[in-house]
């Protein structure tokens, strides 16, 4: 199975703390990001890992290298030339992934203690084309999804903006968690190389094709967008330990 770790932002929300060096190597608990998405990605068995690269690209190629994991490829998608967000990014690694077998992405300043097998299960028992982690959690843009967890749409409760995808009698909003699965055969359907939101590409192609959003789950979850979330990340590691 493949993974793709999104590691290239430039991190902007995290201030002068990613001026010299990338958001994925910015440590949490004594351990970068990025180190804590392959520990997560190598427990549910995942056996290529591409890490794609933009911002301070040098340093995580260099980190890479310092890395070693038995039976566990980790690739580079190299981004340097644009930055091509979370669609493009995961079209312009096609060609570093297993063929026809699926792949999870990541974002590399998600820290989570969720089992990553488990939602691997939910993915292969439901069969739709893609699965979203999603959390019930207040924010302003959520995904719309009906009675059976099926995608439906997306809204901005800020904005009033709003994108139905799918008829649906009951519509539940969640708020997407920065993890999701899909099969490869995506690839294909989402155009070409260029720059764009996987978000819009789930709801071009979620009218006649099943995405699943997956909730059943109750772990510790933070987002490292800002330094406030990154000392409350630190301060929950801290007194786990």
């Amino acid at each position: 199975m493949n993974a793709l770790i999104f590691a290239a932002g430039l991190g902007t929300r995290l201030l002068h703390i990613t001026e010299d060096k990338p958001k994925a190597l910015i440590e949490v608990a004594g351990k970068p990001m990025l180190f804590h998405a392959i520990e997560k990605l190598v427990a549910a068995g995942i056996t290529r890992i591409v890490i794609n690269v933009h911002h301070h690209a040098h340093m995580i190629q260099s980190y890479i290298r310092s890395l070693q994991f038995s039976n566990v490829e980790i690739l580079i998608s190299d981004e340097r030339e644009m930055l091509l967000e979370t669609g493009g990014g995961l079209l312009n690694a096609k060609h570093l992934f297993i063929k026809d077998k699926p792949v999870i992405l990541y974002n590399a300043d998600v820290l989570t203690g969720i089992n990553l097998k488990n939602m691997i299960e939910f993915h292969e028992k439901n069969k739709g084309i893609a699965t979203l982690m999603v959390k019930d959690r207040p924010t302003s843009r959520y995904f719309i999804f009906d009675d059976h967890m099926r995608l439906s749409g997306w809204t901005n409760i800020s904005t009033g903006d709003k994108r139905i995808t799918r008829q649906c009698d009951t519509q539940k909003l969640y708020a997407f968690s920065g993890i999701h699965i899909v099969n490869y055969s995506i690839l294909n359907m989402l155009g070409g190389v260029r720059k764009f939101s996987i978000t819009n590409g789930y709801l071009d192609i979620s009218g006649t094709n099943a995405i699943y959003g997956w909730k059943d789950w109750n772990e510790h979850w933070f987002d490292i967008g800002t330094p406030e979330k990154l000392a409350e990340a630190n301060k929950f590691y801290e007194n786990i330990k």
